[in-house]
């Protein structure tokens, strides 16, 4: 609502051109009827950072060629919001790098899990790649624990890292400003 208000303000004030940049933006199920909820009238571009991502893979992970990207819900049986019920590991990651790719993690109990069994099963080490960081309840303090944990066992320490989209944000207001298109950002990475 306050991201609408903030809009009809440009207008009233007469902007040209209004370019909201929302980073997550909720999904929930859809009436037809109500266009309130992900339905736009306006064109609307979905940014993807894969381009950015697999450049940092390449840049800062040393064995990258040597590693197993892994989904850490994928195919999962249900289970309630926040928390896990159980977590099966498909395919051998013995002796590779482990790079687990999710979109949402709120209270990172899927990222530890999964980070534990990937350890178990002989993976060298595990770098969690996460679109939207939410950090809820203790979040922070499971991470730090799970790498306080992870030095005791003599496996490597986890910290948190920011991989900086800011270059492929400003591109993309750049091009939508200039009228250009954005669908080449979705396979290059600005410079």
């Amino acid at each position: 609502m306050e991201l609408l208000i903030m809009i009809n303000a440009c207008k009233i004030a007469s902007a040209r051109q209004v370019t909201a940049v929302i980073p997550c933006f909720p999904y929930a199920p859809q009436d037809k009827k109500d266009k309130s909820w992900g339905f736009f009238d306006i064109p609307v571009d979905n940014l993807y950072v894969e381009p950015t991502v697999l450049k940092w893979i390449r840049e800062s992970i040393s064995e990258w060629q040597n590693c197993t990207i892994v989904l850490p819900d994928a195919g999962r049986a249900k289970r309630k919001a926040n928390e896990v019920d159980f977590m099966v590991l498909v395919g051998d990651v013995n002796d590779h790098v482990a790079i687990l790719v999710d979109d949402m993690a709120d209270t990172y109990d899927t990222i530890c899990l999964a980070a534990d069994k990937l350890l178990s099963a002989g993976a060298t080490r595990v770098y969690a790649i996460l679109t939207h960081g939410i950090f809820s309840g203790p979040a922070i303090s499971r991470i730090n624990t799970a790498c306080f944990e992870a030095v005791d066992n003599m496996k490597h320490c986890s910290k948190i890292l920011v991989i900086d989209i800011s270059m492929i944000l400003a591109e993309v207001m750049r091009r939508t400003h200039n009228g250009e298109s954005v669908s080449y950002l979705f396979s290059h990475v600005p410079l």
